[in-house]
Order: C-alpha cells, then structure tokens, then sequence
C-alpha cells in the first residue's frame, strides 16, 4: 500500500470555534468585552476550570486549554469583596489564556471583563449549563485536533456497514460503488477518502469538500450521485468498519477460502479487518460485498460461519473414529420434489 500522509491541526482561531459552536454544533455563545480575537488560537482539545489558580495554587495550570467558569468559580468571586475579586481573577489573566468562556447563565463584574480586554484575553459567555458546554465543545475540539489522512479508495454503507473499497487505479472501484448504490446502498465518498480517527480506535470516512458525491465512471464521465438518485443514496460520512482490497487474480497468490485467516489494514494506529477480493471476468463483485456485509454483521452478533463449519467438520471426523457411520443426506418424509 502507498505512503499515507498523516494530517493534523496544530491551532484552531477562537473566532473560528465561537462560529461553528453557534452554527453548527447549536450552542448560543456570545462575546463580551472588546478584546480583539484575531490572534487567538486555540492549541489543545482539553479543557480547564481554573479554581485552583483564582485561590492561589497555580502549580501544573494548563493555561494553554479553554479555561470554563461555571457556577462554582462564578459563586466563588461572587463571593469575595471588589479588591480580593479583582486579585483573583488578576492571577488567572496573568497567564496568555486562548480564552474564558462563562457558562450556565453565569455573568462577570465589568471590572473583571475589562482586566481581560486588557489582557487581550476574549471572554465568551453562555446559557448552556456547564457539563453540556463542555461535553459540546470536547467533542468539537476532539474532531478539529483529531489525526487525518487520505486514502485512494471509495467508501460505500453497505446494509449499516462501512465498506472502504481499495485497489490500484482502472480496476472497477467506482464501478462497483456505483452498482452498490443502485442497489439501494448509500455512496459517502468515491476516489479520495478523508479518514479521521476518533477517539477508542473508531476511524470516520467523509469525502472532500470539493468532491462531495460526484463520480468518475470511465468510458462516462462526471456524474453527481445525489442529483441522479436522491438524498437517500448518500451520506456525508460513516465510520469504516472493513476494507475490501480489490486485486485482480494471480493463481500464484493464496486467497481466503474458509474465512479462517485474518488480514488487516492499518490506518492511523487502527487495524482494519482486510478482505483480499481478486477480481475475475463475470464475477458478481457487487454480491459479494454485500455478502461481506452481512457476514460482518452475523460475526458481530456472534455468528462465524467458518468457526461453525470447523466445529461441525471436527464432530464429523469424531464420530467415524467412534464407529459411527453418518448419513450422506438427512431423511424427509415424503418430499419428493
């Protein structure tokens, strides 16, 4: 397999963050203050509540981080009197924070709000209470700082399961994903597959930006698979479960005929389950990864075909060296068809 480059974000801007939580991820957030976000990065998908450092202890702070006031910093300079208030809050915007989002309805005293215009640090505020804000955004900053990679393949949800169909250039991938979706599967990216790995080893597949569901059929041309067959035969992204590497037949090369070899392919950290699929004229490659998917699917549940036809054929030899002769077929009363 090809050299993959492996992506990843070193900063995300703030006034990015505050836009696609509003947009996209569905949090309320307004700015207060005038501090100028142009220069603001955020560099790290954890987040901070800096209580320790308001009181004094200061040891270990991840300044780097998002810092979340919620109700219990808030109440605690609520709390106190204007001078120590402003000490407090003055040991936190010591340091070159991204920024402080004030969560849970939770407001700051002007004074506090203009230390941290001076300081150039924005303060964000919103109603979200504190555990949602920051499950919302961990989960954002998780996706923007996850590791990214592309691979040359198409990536088809067949029957739930997400198929990465690969092989090298002219051997029938778009071809293939193209019938899957006739037949009612859904296409979520063709050539060029945006792979981006989650948290738990889980790998997400999307198409580019500029691809989208368009296809390049050879011999065809150009065609847009959601204008052609309906939203229904797309998806933006899927998590890839399997990868089906399409080769074209060489008698030399042994290939899986019981199931009972386990092939991977690595991408980011994670193994793959690898289905070594050699292509030959007249075979029905499009059954046969829907057949892949189901028997993803019976395994899953606990079902192995190979391990059951194992056991079956061991119980078999067992019972001839037992003296026992089996039967070549099992009887049934008067079928005669």
């Amino acid at each position: 397999m090809p050299e993959r480059k492996i992506l990843r974000k070193d900063s995300i801007p703030v006034s990015f963050m505050i836009e696609q939580l509003t947009s996209r991820v569905g949090i309320q957030v307004e700015v207060v203050g005038t501090a100028p976000m142009g220069e603001r990065r955020v560099v790290e998908r954890n987040l901070h509540r800096p209580a320790l450092v308001m009181i004094g202890y200061a040891e270990l702070f991840q300044f780097q981080r998002v810092q979340v006031l919620g109700n219990t910093e808030c109440r605690y300079l609520a709390h106190l009197t204007p001078d120590a208030r402003a000490e407090a809050f003055g040991r936190l915007v010591a340091f070159d924070l991204p920024c402080i989002a004030v969560t849970a309805g939770n407001t700051l005293d002007q004074s506090l709000v203009e230390m941290a215009d001076a300081r150039g640090i924005p303060v964000l505020r919103t109603e979200t209470s504190t555990t949602q804000f920051m499950n919302l955004l961990s989960d954002f900053l998780n996706d923007q700082f996850a590791q990214q990679t592309t691979v040359h393949a198409s990536l088809v949800d067949v029957y739930g399961v997400g198929l990465m169909l690969m092989g090298k250039s002219g051997i029938g991938k778009s071809e293939v994903a193209l019938d899957l979706v006739e037949r009612g599967h859904r296409l979520v990216a063709d050539d060029v597959v945006v792979v981006t790995r989650k948290e738990e080893g889980i790998l997400i597949g999307a198409g580019t930006d500029l691809v989208q569901h368009f296809m390049e059929i050879r011999g065809l041309g150009l065609i847009d698979v959601r204008a052609m067959f309906g939203i229904r035969a797309i998806r933006f992204q899927k998590r890839i479960e399997i990868a089906v590497n399409m080769q074209v037949w060489d008698g030399q090369e042994e290939h899986t005929r019981l199931g009972m070899i386990d092939d991977f392919y690595n991408v980011l950290g994670v193994d793959l389950p690898l289905v070594k699929l050699p292509i030959t004229p007249g075979k029905n490659v499009t059954v046969i990864c829907e057949v892949i998917a189901m028997n993803y699917l019976l395994q899953h549940y606990g079902y192995d075909a190979a391990v059951v036809f194992a056991k079956r054929l061991a119980d078999r030899i067992s019972s001839k060296r037992d003296g026992v002769v089996a039967r070549a077929t099992e009887y049934f009363e008067n079928d005669n068809e």
